[in-house]
């Protein structure tokens, strides 16, 4: 929205939301048309300068939000989302709610770490824009797999992110898994690769889902080519529940001796634990155990999930049993 446009914006709303004018009211005062005005709100809504909240008050989003705060501590929104709905549906939900949520928190001179996958690419298809300065996108992992380089695919996800908030993006341009731990290591000793993980350490804000083997909506990584039935094997004779970033773990969040992180091109969870804002937005309750996995390894600091999810979350962690 260019400046003028955003000022208008902002004064239509301002005087239908706080100062309950109607539409013709404004249209007179901002001497425009009521078609005008309505764009205007819409402007308004759409680039964040008007949040709408409903409070219901059978609503038991804020108890279960209460719930998880205080066992895990992470903040937390509760998507509502109908029952009916199916899991592709629920992820768009959850998305539009995980774009609302991190636009205020990106700030200019920010480095924003973004992991590519299923939930990502829902929510960068709904980010609103916002102006900042001198910030950066940086892809967390590797997307190249036998069968493509993923660049088309994980390049999308930035760029969009890139777009919205007016960040420079640096893609990371390496394989999701090396096949041998060796190359990684000599590749992390390249300069074009030790730029991008400087980047990385820098992050002020992690963004990323949660893969799961048993996810009903399939994890990119999972159903994407990246791990063939050897690779498959291992994971589940480790006990992997999940991954961040193509970085596995188990249901207590631990992740020592599982070989393919050392394959993995991902931020190590030692290492993404470091970055001050980690938001995790998860969808499905077929991903309860990698979600549970990745609270107890502590990779969270903040968390969006639909209300399916976080009532099985509660019921798991016995913290009570929630009407409604």
């Amino acid at each position: 929205m260019d400046p003028t446009r955003h000022s208008d914006a902002l004064r239509a709303a301002q005087m239908y939301y706080l100062q309950d004018l109607t539409m013709d009211a404004i249209a007179r005062e901002l001497r425009t048309s009521r078609s005008t005005v309505s764009r205007l709100l819409s402007s308004a809504r759409d680039s964040g300068l008007v949040q709408i909240q409903i409070r219901n008050p059978l609503d038991t989003g804020p108890e279960l939000e209460g719930m998880i705060r205080r066992r895990f501590g992470v903040d937390v929104h509760v998507v509502p989302v109908l029952e009916t709905l199916n899991e592709a549906e629920t992820l768009d939900r959850v998305a539009m709610q995980a774009a609302r949520t991190i636009g205020p928190l990106v700030d200019s001179n920010a480095i924003i770490g973004v992991a590519w996958g299923s939930t990502l690419s829902a929510v960068s298809r709904h980010l609103t824009r916002k102006i900042t300065h001198d910030s950066v996108v940086v892809q967390l992992n590797g997307a190249g797999n036998m069968h493509t380089t993923g660049i088309t695919y994980a390049s999308d996800i930035m760029r969009r992110f890139g777009s919205a908030y007016g960040a420079r993006v640096e893609q990371f341009p390496v394989p999701a898994f090396f096949d041998h731990a060796a190359t990684k290591t000599a590749m992390w000793n390249e300069r074009s690769v030790q730029r991008i993980l400087e980047l990385q350490a820098k992050m002020s804000i992690a963004i990323f889902g949660v893969g799961s083997v048993d996810a009903d909506y399939p994890s990119h990584v999972y159903a994407g080519g990246y791990l063939d039935e050897a690779d498959l094997n291992i994971l589940a004779n480790s006990d992997v529940v999940g991954d961040v970033a193509t970085v596995f773990f188990r249901g207590d969040g631990s992740s020592d001796g599982i070989v393919l992180n050392e394959r993995s091109t991902g931020p190590a969870l030692a290492e993404l634990r470091q970055v001050r804002r980690r938001i995790c937005v998860v969808s499905g309750v077929s991903k309860i155990n990698g979600l549970r996995g990745a609270l107890a390894a502590n990779l969270a600091t903040d968390l969006i999930l639909d209300e399916a999810t976080a009532r099985r979350l509660v019921d798991f962690e016995g913290l009570a049993t929630v009407s409604g």
